[in-house]
């Protein structure tokens, strides 16, 4: 294959050459804005505050911002970024997820600071990087809002969350997270915004941003790259 002057790849859905990782025409066909609901990015018919899930029990964080569901193809895309060492993915899915409003235009003073989701030090050093990580640095250089990676950390490896239902996933996290002791100060009274790459139950961005409340924090919303459509009731 001929590659045409001042293309710069192959779109990783397509296969085809264009000016980036994702063309324009896979993000139109497969990235088109969806209605959610506002407080946990559940897709939604209607334009709702809240879906009746987080009526019921509404999480601790109060907003999320997603880009794409999970699924056909970005779950594969995500897999690759993930865990396949295509840390360079990281550019292109944070451009996903800048062409949402993400709590809309803010002062610079007043956008709060971002902080990627913790990986646990074994698994970390297992894949030698932390997606959330990744994008959470693209996405505050972007935006110029302060990201933070040393803020929140897991302190307990427990098993991957992918291999569990919902009551798991719940259970599996209790006590997995804390705020580092250096930066409780900083954290008083601050908005943050936790950014992950996907979203599923919410277990994960709920045990997190209890734990931050608890630890000072004014306000947490999430901001993923993805998020899984709904689970049967027994998942």
């Amino acid at each position: 294959m001929v590659r045409a002057p001042g293309w710069s790849g192959l779109c990783e859905v397509c296969q085809r050459w264009g000016s980036g990782r994702l063309c324009n025409d896979c993000v139109a066909r497969f990235a088109a804005p969806a209605t959610r609901c506002a407080r946990c990015g559940l897709r939604t018919g209607l334009a709702l505050g809240r879906c009746g899930e987080c009526l019921r029990d509404p999480p601790p964080f109060q907003a999320t911002c997603c880009a794409v569901d999970y699924g056909f193809p970005w779950d594969g895309v995500i897999a690759r970024f993930k865990f396949r060492g295509q840390v360079e993915l990281a550019d292109a899915l944070a451009g996903l997820m800048l062409g949402q409003p993400a709590g809309g235009p803010q002062a610079p003073e007043l956008q709060p600071a971002l902080l990627p989701m913790p990986l646990a030090p074994r698994r970390l050093a297992e894949r030698g990087y932390n997606q959330a990580w990744e994008l959470a640095r693209r996405l505050g250089r972007a935006r110029c809002q302060p990201a933070r990676a040393d803020v929140l950390e897991r302190v307990l490896d427990t098993p991957a969350q992918a291999e569990l239902g919902r009551a798991g996933r719940q259970r599996n996290l209790r006590a997995a997270f804390m705020v580092a002791p250096a930066q409780r100060d900083w954290l008083q009274g601050r908005d943050v915004c936790l950014v992950d790459d996907v979203m599923t139950t919410g277990a994960s961005a709920r045990e997190a941003a209890s734990c931050l409340l608890r630890a000072g924090a004014a306000r947490v919303d999430v901001w993923v790259l993805a998020r899984t459509p709904a689970l049967a009731p027994d998942h």
